[in-house]
């Protein structure tokens, strides 16, 4: 299941949504009840640590220096 963070437009909550399906989104926001929160970006895990040789952190898994593992 994907889980997505999304913050409201009203109140400013920031918060996660655990979709069922891909295309399923919030509706609302669980702290004020406002409709339509905004998805936020943010990046994601596959748990294979993603940290170069030289210790930066590769999160979008291009790397400019060529070290990284990903």
């Amino acid at each position: 299941m994907p889980i997505y963070e999304y913050k409201c437009t009203k109140c400013g909550k920031t918060f996660d949504f655990f979709a069922r399906k891909v295309a399923e989104a919030a509706e609302k926001c669980p702290e004020c009840g406002a409709p339509n929160p905004r998805k936020q970006f943010s990046t994601f895990s596959t748990g294979e640590g993603g940290v170069s040789s030289e210790g930066s952190s590769c999160v979008t898994g291009t790397c400019p220096t060529g070290t990284c593992p990903l």
